[in-house]
C-alpha cells in the first residue's frame, strides 16, 4: 500500500514539475545581483567612505572584467570623471 502512495506521488509530482518552472525570471524581481552590479556597488560604498584608491581600482575591475556590461560603461564614464585612463570598451570603440 505504501508502495502504490508512493508511486503516484512521484508521478502526480513529476509530472507538474516542467509547468512549475517554465516562466522566465523577472530581472526585475531579481533575488541577485550580477557581479559587475555588485562590484561598482562597491566602488560606490568606498567613494562614500573617503577611499578613492579603492574605488578607482574597483572600478577599473568592472570596466576590465567584465567590458559589455552596462555597468562596465559606467564605470569607465566615472573614471575619466576622475581623470583616470580608463580601459577601452569591448571590441576597441
Amino acid at each position: 500500500m505504501r508502495l502504490a502512495v508512493f508511486g503516484l506521488a512521484l508521478v502526480f509530482g513529476s509530472s507538474t514539475a516542467p509547468y512549475q518552472c517554465s516562466k522566465s525570471p523577472d530581472p526585475q524581481r531579481a533575488m541577485e545581483e550580477e557581479p559587475s552590479e555588485a562590484l561598482y556597488k562597491l566602488a560606490e560604498t568606498f567613494h562614500a567612505q573617503g577611499d578613492e584608491r579603492a574605488r578607482e581600482t574597483t572600478l577599473r575591475t568592472v570596466a576590465e572584467r567584465f567590458p559589455t556590461t552596462r555597468w562596465a560603461e559606467i564605470a569607465r564614464q566615472d573614471l575619466a570623471s576622475m581623470g583616470k585612463p580608463a580601459p577601452p570598451p569591448a571590441g576597441g570603440r
